[in-house]
This record gives C-alpha cells, structure tokens and sequence, in this order.
C-alpha cells in the first residue's frame, strides 16, 4: 500500500514540475514593448518585437473603398510583432486572428478589408484618423498602426519669403497654418505662420490681403465652402486681435475645394489642397 502510495505521489509530483517547468518557459514580452491601446492582445501571445517612429508613413489600402484606392497614411508609427506562446501553437488560424481585429475594429464604428491573412482597418475619433495593418504568418502576426496627424512644422515661411511671393505671382500659399479635422479653430503650432504674416503687414503698412481659405475635397461643396470661410476668418481674427494687424489690410474668404493645386485621389495631394493663401488685394 504504501508503494502504492509513494507511486500515486511520484506521478503528482512530476505532474506539478512539468506544469511548473511549462508555466516557466512561457515567454515573456519583448524589453521596452506593449500592446497598442487601439486592441487587447489575443489570449497566449507575446511581443517578439516592436519599434515606434514619431513620425512615419505607409502606402495603405482604404478600407473604405474596399481596397479599391491607396492612400499615403503619415503620423505616428507603431510596429508590434506577436508570437503564439507554446500551449496555442497550432490551435487557432489566421483567419481566427484576422476575424478578431476586424470585428474589433467594427465594435468600435472602424472600416476594414483584407482577406484570410491579412486586413486593413480604419478608424475615425477625436478627430483623428487611426489606421492599423495586422497580417499572420505561421504561428505569429504583426500590427502597424499610424496615428494620423500632421507632422510637427518645424521651417516656417518667413515673412521676406511671403513678400516674394506676392511680389511675383500676387499670391503665396502659407502651409503652416492648423485646424483640427473638420474645425475652424486654431492650433497652436499656427503661432509661427501667423506672427511671419504678422511681420509681412505690419512691415508693409500699404499693402492689403485677402486671406483665403482652401479645402481638399472631402465633404460637399457647400460644407466646404463654409468651413474653408470660417477658417478664413479665423485667421483674420487671430491677426487682429492677437497681432494687431490693421484690420484694413484683410479681408477673409473662402473658396472651398474650388481651386486646387494638386489632383484629390491621393492623401499628399489633398493635403497640398488644404491651405491657407495670401492674395494680393
């Protein structure tokens, strides 16, 4: 009996060291990596690799078309690469994983397209665009995700180069000017456009502008005429108040997605289209 015992107590206890012994070759994430707020991981993963860029971008397909159009997605840049921890090798497909991202993306009023491998997922909050790529491969996946945004200005026109322009062609287009998306209000980073706009007027008393506002052409023709008006007289607003420019010397409109520059089918030529212009009075 005791033999017995001894025995019965010899396989639990090889029971309990193997678990232990398995428990402790789970892997842990990769040093310096997390999961992306965007998603909770899949249950029996770790991070193999990541990497982030402040500012990075890809050619993406938009979900929104089906895939149809590519976009140049710009912002900040996540890179983070999934195992399947040993107890889940072999026990789910890519298509479990895909159908997961997607149906989270979806919970959360996001786009997607993709096929059993892969998927393209977007979505639109706080005004801000959130792309995300997830693509499987044997026992691993990866996700990229871009956080849309406008790269941090860091050269300014000056204001001898805006008098240049409008001394040669009557015009010049002033990129450094933000609105958040959908907005006419401000951004900060607008303070160095403005105070060179600022030094151009007050500089030359004599001269008068139009301040002119531009869209790309997302959203209807009429949305865009007002919301390019009110961006126009935003920046009046700030170079009178704030600046005390004459309030003589501008006068602000807004004309829309009516005068490109650039063709709309991509993201860098819709970005062209958005702007602000100096023209000449």
């Amino acid at each position: 009996m005791k033999k017995v015992i001894g025995v019965a107590f010899g396989v639990v206890l090889a029971v309990i060291l193997m678990s232990s012994f398995a428990f402790a070759q789970e892997k842990k994430d990769a040093k310096g990596c997390k999961d992306h707020p965007l998603f909770t991981r899949m249950p029996g993963t770790y991070i193999n690799d990541c990497k982030s860029s402040e500012f990075d971008g890809r050619d993406w397909h938009d979900p929104d078309t089906q895939g149809k159009t590519k976009v140049r997605v710009e912002g900040k840049y996540y890179y983070i690469e999934y195992f399947n921890q040993k107890e889940y090798e072999g026990k789910r497909s890519n298509l479990q994983v895909i159908r997961n991202y997607q149906n989270a993306m979806k919970k959360i009023g996001g786009s997607v397209y993709g096929d059993n491998w892969w998927t393209y997922t977007k979505l639109l909050k706080d005004g801000k665009e959130i792309w995300a790529y997830v693509s499987c491969w044997t026992e691993a996946f990866r996700i990229e995700i871009i956080e849309k945004e406008a790269m941090k200005q860091e050269v300014t026109a000056d204001a001898k180069f805006m008098s240049e322009g409008i001394s040669s062609t009557g015009h010049v287009a002033i990129y450094g000017i933000y609105f958040d998306f959908n907005k006419s209000d401000l951004k900060p980073e607008s303070d160095p456009a403005l105070n060179e706009i600022a030094k151009l007027l007050t500089g030359n008393p004599n001269l008068k502008v139009f301040i002119v506002g531009h869209t790309d052409n997302v959203g209807g023709v009429d949305y865009n005429m007002k919301l390019s008006q009110a961006r126009a007289d935003a920046v009046v607003k700030a170079l009178t108040t704030k600046y005390k420019v004459n309030p003589q010397s501008l006068k602000a409109y807004g004309v829309g997605q009516l005068a490109p520059v650039a063709p709309n089918k991509t993201e860098d030529g819709r970005a062209k289209n958005r702007r602000v212009e100096l023209v000449e009075q």
